[in-house]
């Protein structure tokens, strides 16, 4: 089951940059490996890719449509 928390927060972020910008993400949070690239799937935004680090993952979004 997904923790929606984080998916908010996301989504006011993408909702302050511009079309065809960049968003990362750092958390330490493990559901975000399969949430965010889901939520990006659901909104129509695009993963670009994950950076993994021994305590956190940095994730990155490019804002691909208006919210």
């Amino acid at each position: 089951m997904m923790c929606p928390m984080h998916l908010l927060t996301i989504e006011d972020q993408v909702k302050e940059i511009e079309t065809g910008q960049i968003l990362s993400i750092l958390t330490d949070y493990d559901g975000a490996l399969e949430d965010i690239p889901e939520w990006c799937l659901k909104t129509g935004n695009e993963f670009i890719g994950i950076f993994e680090d021994d305590d956190h993952y940095k994730f990155f979004i490019k804002k691909i449509k208006e919210s």
